[in-house]
């Protein structure tokens, strides 16, 4: 299907496509405004936004009251850098540490930098401590994971489109099933294995669910064997899935949190890797760190997007408003949508059709209906809008969806 495009829509695709790297390929739309669950485009079309910037925006788009506190620090201190000490980052250090009940904080922009201190802590710890020998240390990995780009990152990813063409790998890591504890029992059989590298629920791969019980038992076997559980919420976590983090849903503590996208409220790139002192003092002074992590900006930004998802009781709607939408969704009959899966507001609807373009122009028909999502994995297309979302607002998005599945047949 042909979108609409506007003589205005198609100068940004042409500057972009004329000065910018091709490495992606969006949803022929261009945004120029947002507020809470809304987007517009540089036309004056409203959109609901059922990507929430992968999850970045849990709070809604230009939440005033983030968005207050980072012009209020941007007006005041930005950036020291960790030469010296800010009057912003031990506080901020306090409070999330306090909120997710670990001794240290090691603050870091991206999420897949997050990714990346958590392996480097994790192998530190290995030699330091759990006394693996030199250079021996594994970790293990599920497969379709997605934590990121960088050139570790894609060395145990099993997407080809993230990892052809840009080896050599680095070596260490291990894939498994993901929700296979046979799998992971016999992983761990290597003495030499330190971690276990998990999403709680995979979302690039399409919001795959594992079982009921999956994490506590995979926690279980990891302390069995002494292998720390390197848990990545940087999509998963914040209130997206009903809780505020997924591990909670089973009363599962990582020994190290990977936190990220919804942690500025969308505002800047900030994230966090949580762990005990155990784990975290075995970095020293000049063996980790990053000019932009932990600046004053990042920390008051940071405090505020977390005090509005308590506030606002946000993973209590996102429960709600996540089990709405399935049953809405499930109701539709579509002879188009195969499965549909999630937990809170982290979902995906999984399409059926000979074409295989079919999940991308059911984006493509949303978007001119008046609704944003974008396909992942060619066949699957997740719904994950922000968490504020209302019951109305809610209902005339799924008969956004209803009317885009009647116009694919």
């Amino acid at each position: 299907m042909q979108s609409l495009i506007s003589s205005t829509s198609q100068y940004y695709f042409d500057i972009e496509a004329q000065y910018g790297a091709h490495n992606y390929h969006p949803l022929p739309v261009v945004l120029a405004k947002g507020k809470g669950v809304h987007v517009w485009d540089v036309d004056g079309k409203q959109y609901y936004d059922f990507l929430s910037g992968y999850s970045a925006v849990n709070q809604g788009h230009c939440h005033p009251q983030i968005v207050d506190a980072f012009i209020e620090q941007a007006q005041k201190l930005t950036l020291t850098s960790r030469a010296f000490y800010n009057d912003a980052l031990g506080a901020y250090e306090k409070y999330i540490t306090t909120l997710f009940g670990y001794d240290k904080v090691l603050p870091m922009n991206t999420g897949v930098e997050a990714v990346e201190t958590g392996i480097k802590l994790c192998r530190k710890w290995a030699y330091e401590v759990k006394g693996v020998p030199q250079d021996k240390a594994e970790i293990i990995v599920c497969e379709k994971n997605f934590h990121g780009r960088t050139s570790t990152v894609i060395s145990f990813s099993s997407d080809p489109d993230s990892k052809n063409n840009f080896g050599p790998y680095m070596p260490g890591f291990t894939a498994i099933p993901f929700n296979d504890l046979k799998a992971l029992e016999a992983a761990l059989e290597n003495k030499n294995v330190t971690g276990f590298l998990v999403e709680p629920i995979q979302g690039e791969a399409g919001v795959v669910v594992p079982d009921d019980g999956y994490l506590k038992k995979a926690k279980s076997i990891c302390e069995k064997h002494n292998v720390l559980l390197i848990a990545d919420e940087i999509q998963t976590g914040l209130c997206r899935t009903g809780k505020m983090l997924a591990c909670d849903h089973e009363n599962v503590k990582p020994d190290i949190l990977l936190l990220g996208k919804a942690l500025s409220g969308g505002m800047l790139p900030v994230s966090a890797v949580l762990c005990n002192d155990e784990i975290m003092m075995t970095i020293k002074p000049g063996e980790h760190g990053s000019t932009y992590g932990g600046n004053p900006l990042a920390c008051k930004t940071a405090i505020a997007s977390l005090q509005v998802l308590q506030d606002e009781n946000m993973a209590e709607n996102a429960v709600l408003m996540g089990n709405l939408l399935r049953s809405e969704l499930e109701k539709l009959n579509s002879p188009f949508i195969s499965q549909v899966r999630g937990k809170g507001l982290l979902n995906a609807i999984v399409i059926n059709h000979t074409n295989k373009d079919a999940a991308w122009e059911l984006c493509i028909r949303m978007k001119e209906n008046g609704l944003l999502a974008k396909p992942t994995h060619g066949d699957k297309i997740r719904f994950a809008p922000p968490l504020i979302i209302k019951k109305e607002e809610m209902i005339e998005a799924v008969e956004i969806v209803a009317k885009s599945l009647e116009e694919m047949s």
